[in-house]
Parts: structure tokens; sequence; C-alpha cells
């Protein structure tokens, strides 16, 4: 009897373990698990100049609180999906921002109507992820508690 309750308990230990380690493992693949900060920027707008403005932000926000310490999300929908566009000039401002965590959302719908007028589908930045539609990413974001900046 006392066999089976010191396998109980070694059993139960090994399981907390396991199960820990995995945990962190992947929520800290998934989110930051320090940060104190989430904020979502919006680019709807075609203008270059707002483009590089939204980059801006969120530079200025990483060198703030640096990376480990705030989630940037910039969701690009409407004519703002210029920006992720595969040979937009900011690519490689892009790519520094995704090595600092930044992420990139896409929206499908906009994707959708650039292709039909297109008569092909945008080659996008290959850090561009695509969301259903962009307006509900920044929605669902603001649920789960990012602060909305629309540079």
């Amino acid at each position: 009897m006392t066999s089976i309750k010191f396998n109980l308990k070694a059993f139960a230990l090994y399981a907390v373990l396991f199960m820990s380690l995995f945990g962190f493992a992947t929520s800290s693949m998934a989110k930051k698990e320090f940060a104190e900060h989430k904020v979502v920027l919006q680019i709807s707008d075609p203008n270059p100049f707002k483009q590089k403005l939204v980059l801006n932000v969120a530079n200025n926000i990483l060198k703030h609180y640096g990376p480990d310490l705030v989630e940037v999300e910039i969701v690009a929908f409407g004519p703002g999906l210029r920006l992720l566009f595969k040979n937009n000039v900011s690519s490689g401002r892009i790519q520094g921002l995704v090595d600092n965590g930044v992420r990139f959302s896409a929206c499908s719908n906009t994707i959708k109507s650039m292709t039909k007028k297109l008569g092909h589908a945008p080659a996008l930045n290959p850090n561009a992820v695509k969301v259903a539609a962009g307006v509900v990413r920044i929605l669902d974001l603001e649920q789960d508690g990012y602060t909305l900046i629309k540079p």
C-alpha cells in the first residue's frame, strides 16, 4: 500500500513538472511572458509617410519599454496593406521590427479585393500573417487587452 502511495506521489510530481515545463515552452513561443504593455497599431492609409510613421511608432515603443516588456502588432488593411507588399521600400525595417518581436497582420478581405482589381494576388512580405479581417483582428486584440493606436 505505501509503495502505491509513493508511486502516485512520484507520478503526480512528474506530471506537474512535465506540464509546467511544456506550458512554459509553448507560452514563451506564443506570447512575451513578461510583457507589461500590449499595443496594436493600425495602418489603413496608402500614404508612404503614414506607413513610415507606423513603423517609427513601433520602433519608439520598443526602444522605450524594451522588446521583452511590450507586445506590438501592426495590422494592415485597406490601402494600408501596401506596407506589407513584398517590394515595399520598408521591407528591411519590417524585418528589423520582426527580429524584435513585432508581428504584422494582413487583412484577407483586402487581399481578395486587391486580387480582383489587380488580376492577381499581391505578393506579400514573408513576415505578413494573413488574418480573416483586419478590423476584426484589431477588435480581438483590444478584447485581449491591447491598446489601439492609429498613427
